[in-house]
């Protein structure tokens, strides 16, 4: 299968992507981990305005009724970035209830388009509701249910810049297929990671090149070439995957079954992937990469955080062996 981004894609990924490097974000997170939310809300207004917030809305509501294909350009690039808060949630699921919410509260997905930030939790899949304190919406979806969320005691994650709660449900408002809703938030989870574990690696072969020990580069060890190959070779590997997950939330809008293995499979792959660049990161970096000062370690806190986030490893595991025992 032959698969290329259309340009108009690919200048769109650039335009955020320039945003963001002029918005020092490492500076952001950090503000975010300090509990001063503003710059980081700030930094989502300017993103929302190039239009990633409108992608899934649809145009009857002010939207872009674009694909999950547009929906993951955008963010891999706000992976690459390490953009706090809750970025899945409001891009790729919050839009979802907003349209099984168009008859009673059709505003709400008005305000997604603009920029309103949303947090959803799934119980036994995805319990927590990530930066709620910051969400204008919170939902809690479960057995085809959504209904509204009342944020409890929050607690840090291993990413600083990240806080979770566990939500209480309130009063049911909608009907909408939780597999829908979960191949969302998992497929938007494998486009952060993917752009995490680039991130990682452009940060180490940089590293490499400057990095000196026994008056030799450390990026002219053999075996220090070998990590780097290795991590290139399972992100150029697990890319496939992730566009084909793309394609079959795409594809199959009325059919989320349909789509679970090839999401599943691209979540497992890109995460593990992302693992691996960060291991390999911090092995490159040594303990410098890992203090606050270093960047590399706000890039590590959150790609280990998002290893859960969605569904676990396991569960993406056992989708993908459900669907191929049921199709044997």
């Amino acid at each position: 299968m032959r698969f290329a981004l259309d340009p108009e894609i690919v200048d769109f990924a650039a335009s955020i992507d320039s945003l963001l490097v002029r918005s020092d974000v490492p500076s952001v997170i950090r503000a975010w981990s300090a509990g001063d939310t503003d710059p980081g809300t700030a930094v989502w207004s300017r993103v929302a305005e190039t239009g990633v917030a409108a992608l899934l809305v649809t145009e009857e509501s002010g939207g872009a009724g674009a694909s999950a294909v547009e929906a993951v350009v955008a963010l891999e690039v706000l992976g690459r970035h390490a953009v706090p808060g809750p970025v899945v949630e409001s891009v790729m699921v919050a839009p979802r209830i907003a349209a099984a919410l168009r008859e009673t509260t059709p505003d709400i997905a008005g305000e997604l388009a603009g920029g309103a930030l949303a947090s959803v939790a799934v119980p036994g899949v995805s319990p927590f509701a990530p930066d709620a304190h910051v969400a204008a919406h919170l939902w809690v979806a479960d057995d085809d249910a959504v209904f509204t969320g009342t944020a409890g005691d929050g607690r840090r994650s291993v990413d600083r810049a990240r806080t979770v709660f566990t939500p209480q449900r309130g009063e049911r408002v909608a009907s909408a297929s939780t597999v829908d809703l979960v191949n969302h938030g998992a497929l938007g989870t494998a486009a952060q990671l993917m752009g995490l574990g680039q991130a990682m690696l452009d940060m180490s072969v940089d590293y490499a090149k400057q990095r000196s020990q026994y008056g030799k580069v450390i990026g002219q060890y053999q075996a220090l070439k070998h990590q780097l190959a290795e991590v290139a070779i399972a992100i150029e590997m697990a890319r496939p995957l992730l566009w084909a997950g793309a394609l079959a939330v795409a594809g199959n809008p009325d059919d989320p079954h349909a789509a679970a293995r090839d999401v599943s499979a691209a979540r497992v792959a890109v995460a593990d992937a992302a693992h691996l660049s960060a291991r390999t990161a911090l092995q490159i970096h040594g303990a410098i990469g890992y203090t606050l000062e270093h960047d590399l370690g706000l890039w590590l806190t959150k790609t280990r955080a998002l290893q859960s986030a969605w569904g676990t490893q396991s569960y993406h595991r056992g989708r993908v062996l459900d669907s191929l025992e049921r199709a044997r």
